[in-house]
């Protein structure tokens, strides 16, 4: 530091003075660009950005899929992340609805964008001003920034009845003894059962190892979600779900008759090969069976929706909102109600039940 300036030694030699230099925001930074091309210069931001990932221990499947999801973003855009605006975020997911393409692929787009441009933000925003002139600002804003709860119209959009759930279940337990691979669809039994009695997201289900599932932990049993989602740039945060309605029994029957006849890794839930599935195939996987089952659209479902299904059935039996709260691993209550949808009788089911539960006090109450 010479006189309030930031000198850079680069080769032995001092920086001071050099056209191939400029200062900017009080240090000295690179005036050229590194590559010679922006879009040659993107690519190497976007190495950094995916060896970032496997430093954070992301599995090369996740990171094989992600880097996917991130070059069809920024070739739909049509131009450097620095350079893009919410405008242009505005035609790509719209040119997605026109497609066809679910309001989660339309999320997906969003979101991968929103991270990588976080990731420039971080790491290269002294590089990109000094080498193209542009001062970073995030093109998600407030009008074009993805939905975190539901679909398009949440509203609309209830979580399944648990009668609903139950057919698909049972569905899902008579295909067992009729599907061509046992292995598979038993496996996809056990996995559907676990994401709605759990309350899992897809991508906690996907991470969970065999040594993740502790039958003598509390009087259920519980599964220890390593890689819960974090909140406000927190990071994963590890929760211990409890095995509830019978799911540790579904799990005894999955790891001693079922998950033996996959090739042997730490996965619990392993695709044929023997690794973790992927969220996208467990999205995949739900949508094809409920075509199989052959239920009208309207009465089809997401993961997510069974997560929401389970926080909702749970709330309707009269399970206290902040143990729903813990299930399912949210920050903050608030976020727990916005996954709550009662049914259209439920007041009336809650007053049938406290006027029994009145009339049966009152009936125990009596002269010895």
């Amino acid at each position: 530091m010479l006189g309030g300036t930031l000198i850079f030694q680069v080769r032995g030699r001092c920086a001071v003075g050099s056209s191939r230099f400029r200062v900017v925001q009080g240090g000295a930074v690179p005036a050229g660009p590194l590559a010679t091309d922006p879009l040659e210069y993107q690519a190497e931001c976007v190495e950094a950005f995916v060896a970032s990932w496997r430093a954070r221990g992301f599995s090369p499947v996740t990171i094989e899929n992600d880097i996917g999801l991130l070059d069809r973003a920024l070739r739909a855009l049509g131009r450097p992340a620095w350079e893009v605006t919410p405008e242009d975020i505005d035609r790509v997911v719209g040119d997605l609805a026109v497609l066809g393409r679910a309001s989660s692929t339309r999320r997906e787009y969003v979101q991968i964008f929103k991270g990588f441009h976080r990731f420039l933000q971080v790491r290269k925003a002294a590089e990109i001003e000094a080498a193209f002139g542009v001062r970073l600002v995030c093109p998600v804003d407030e009008f074009n920034a993805s939905r975190h709860v539901g679909d398009d119209s949440p509203a609309e959009l209830p979580p399944p009845t648990p009668e609903r759930v139950d057919e698909f279940f049972g569905f899902l337990k008579t295909r067992i003894a009729t599907a061509r691979k046992y292995a598979p669809a038993a496996r996809d039994y056990a996995l559907f059962r676990t994401l709605y009695h759990a309350g899992l997201r897809s991508e906690e289900a996907v991470r969970l190892d065999l040594p993740d599932v502790h039958f003598g932990r509390g009087p259920f049993g519980k599964l220890h979600v390593r890689f819960g989602k974090g909140a406000r740039t927190s990071g994963p945060r590890p929760r211990w779900v409890p095995m509830l309605d019978g799911l540790d029994l579904v799990l005894r029957w999955f790891l001693d008759d079922v998950r033996g006849k996959f090739p042997v890794s730490p996965a619990l839930f392993a695709d044929e090969s023997g690794g973790s599935m992927h969220p996208g195939t467990v999205r995949n996987r739900l949508r094809y069976l409920m075509e199989l089952e052959g239920r009208p659209p309207a009465e089809r479902f997401s993961p997510h929706a069974m997560r929401r299904a389970c926080a909702t059935h749970n709330y309707e039996r009269g399970v206290d909102l902040v143990a729903i709260q813990q299930l399912l691993g949210h920050w903050t209550v608030s976020s727990t109600m916005r996954y709550v949808r009662p049914s259209a009788t439920f007041i009336e089911d809650a007053y049938r039940r406290a006027i029994a539960g009145a009339l049966g006090e009152i009936a125990g109450e009596g002269p010895e």
